[in-house]
């Protein structure tokens, strides 16, 4: 069994786990009861950032539209439309050794489509977390497990990967914005507007 993480807790991972090259990032959540008369989308989108903490390109922002990024190195398996079932709802693979040096953090996120429309925020959502597995042998290494601490927010940014001195580390972050996903594109340095 892998490492349980609380909110803001950093750990190693390619240090403790040597040979270590290539992570599944899974992402799961369950929609508390709803009634509002309309679908419950959550999506998972992943940035590529530069030291700056800024994306350099708009192919660093890799979502259900752009599955791939960061040279191959980044893929994002698709949109779940629903949550429902178990296991992972949206899965992030990451070849560790082949993302370009001017990567220095993934950034894993979680937001509501079209939330403000549907009048939805992460205090309707449970069970929400991120794990990190060995894609060799889908071993559980990290998992975080996020809580119950939202209530208006729409949009989570849930973990990160980043480099420290010449290894990768995870780090727990766990906090929500209000604005959905376009509040993270521009934090992390995109045009949206």
């Amino acid at each position: 069994m892998g490492i349980s993480l609380q909110k803001g807790q950093k750990v190693d991972l390619t240090k403790s786990n040597p040979g270590l090259t290539n992570v599944v990032v899974g992402l799961g959540w369950d929609t508390n009861k709803y009634d509002g008369g309309n679908d419950f989308d959550l999506d998972s989108s992943v940035f590529l950032l530069a030291d700056t903490g800024k994306v350099a390109d708009q192919n660093d922002f890799i979502f259900y539209n752009n599955s791939t990024g960061g040279n191959g190195s980044v893929e994002h398996s698709g949109d779940n439309l629903t949550g429902i079932g178990d296991g992972d709802d949206e899965v992030v693979k990451v070849a560790l050794t082949q993302v370009p040096a001017h990567i220095q953090k993934i950034a894993f996120t979680v937001t509501i489509h079209e939330a403000e429309a549907r009048s939805q925020n992460f205090g309707m959502v449970s069970n929400a977390y991120i794990r990190i597995m060995n894609a060799a042998s889908t071993e559980e290494l990290i998992r975080y497990d996020l809580g119950e601490d939202f209530s208006i927010e729409t949009a989570i940014v849930v973990g990160e990967l980043y480099r420290h001195n010449g290894e990768w580390k995870f780090n727990a972050v766990g906090a929500g914005y209000q604005g959905g996903l376009a509040v993270l594109c521009n934090d992390y340095g995109l045009d949206v507007n």
